[in-house]
């Protein structure tokens, strides 16, 4: 096992890149040794190679050696004069090499007599010596960090994982970057990561079971849809109401008169017509409950409102003269002959009452009273006046 020198992580021998933080793992191989070589991949080295060793120095030359006597001289050779002995100056540390021996010297010769070392005046003397080149600076060498190298995975070397999206090599499963090229494996998923919606039914995802859930949730956003479509269509009217509730809040409304009026039965002497005439002290007369009083209109319009003032007359001591209707049905019939009937209470006292509709297309309204109050003997319904009232 390979320890990463970022994180300490274990790896495999063969991985070049940790798992955990995808650094490279070649820093972390201990440096070879001298029998080993250099590593495979590495620059060659660049430094100065090592100086022989010194050589000995070489053999000095033999000297030149006195002449010798010609055969037959009776006077022998004459004897050599001796010369005075001169210092020699300090011979260089390390002494030079002396130089080759004359071409004209014989093998046998020998050194003067006189012991000295001098060398006779005859003799050629060797010159100055020749100064050793010196060693030529070298750079020392520069250390070059070997470069990451991608090996192809060997075939012997799988591993069962996910395969790298860079390289295609398999890794082991939870490691977070490639083992060969340190491309990233994609992001480790951790609890919580998902909407929390993803947790509740039916959208929750069953692991280790026959099927995804796939089909359940289709089935189930389709139902939602269906009654989505289902409640839509249902409130619709519900909807338009309350848009036209809204409407005649804002917009005002206005008085409108209706074209006819006709009743079921009347009062000698009171008229249905009296009960939209605009006056006050003038009412229709009802011999019974159950008799119906019917206006009708030029054009459908929006009834917003109406408004009944119940009794023979607004002046209070004349009010309870005769009976008073407290409770109608009012029923307004649209374009389309669709009947709106509506239960109405209303209070046992002069003035006006206001009643709200707020029905659309109206062409005709029909008022049937159902109780009232102060009947008696010799006594009738009074109803005083109707208004109606549209929106503008």
């Amino acid at each position: 096992m390979r320890s990463c020198p970022e994180c300490g992580t274990a790896n495999a021998d063969a991985d070049d890149f940790c798992g955990n933080c995808g650094a490279y793992l070649g820093w972390s191989e201990p440096a070879p040794t001298a029998d080993q070589g250099p590593r495979p991949g590495a620059p060659p080295s660049l430094a100065p190679p090592s100086p022989a060793p010194p050589s000995s120095p070489p053999p000095a030359a033999p000297r030149p050696s006195a002449p010798q006597p010609a055969a037959g001289d009776p006077a022998g050779p004459a004897p050599a004069e001796p010369r005075p002995a001169t210092r020699q100056p300090p011979a260089p540390d390390p002494a030079p090499a002396a130089p080759p021996a004359p071409a004209g010297a014989g093998a046998g010769a020998s050194t003067p007599p006189d012991g000295t070392g001098a060398v006779p005046a005859s003799a050629p003397t060797a010159g100055p010596p020749a100064p050793r080149p010196a060693p030529a600076p070298v750079r020392p060498a520069k250390p070059v960090a070997p470069r990451p190298v991608v090996r192809p995975a060997p075939a012997d070397d799988l591993q069962d994982g996910p395969a790298c999206p860079a390289c295609g090599t398999p890794n082991l499963a939870g490691r977070r970057f490639c083992r060969r090229c340190a491309a990233p494996l994609g992001p480790v998923k951790t609890a919580g990561s998902e909407p929390w919606w993803r947790g509740r039914w039916p959208f929750r995802r069953r692991v280790g079971t026959g099927g995804s859930g796939t089909a359940v949730r289709r089935a189930v956003v389709l139902l939602v849809l269906v009654a989505l479509l289902a409640a839509g269509f249902l409130l619709l009217p519900f909807g338009r109401s309350l848009v036209e509730d809204t409407r005649d809040k804002l917009g005002g409304t206005a008085a409108i008169s209706p074209t006819g009026v006709s009743a079921s039965a009347e009062v000698p002497g009171h008229p249905a017509s009296a009960a939209s005439d605009g006056l006050s002290n003038r009412y229709w007369g009802a011999p019974r409950l159950g008799a119906s009083l019917t206006f009708t209109f030029r054009s459908p319009f929006r009834l917003v409102s109406v408004v009944v003032h119940t009794g023979p007359s607004a002046d209070p001591q004349k009010f309870r003269r005769q009976a008073r209707p407290t409770e109608l049905d009012l029923v307004a019939i649209d374009a389309d002959g669709t009947e709106h009937r509506k239960e109405v209470t209303l209070n046992d006292k002069p003035g006006r009452q206001t009643i709200t509709t707020g029905i659309s297309d109206v062409v005709e309204v029909r008022l049937v009273p159902r109780a009232a109050a102060g009947q008696g003997p010799g006594r009738h319904l009074a109803l005083g006046e109707v208004e109606f009232f549209r929106r503008r």
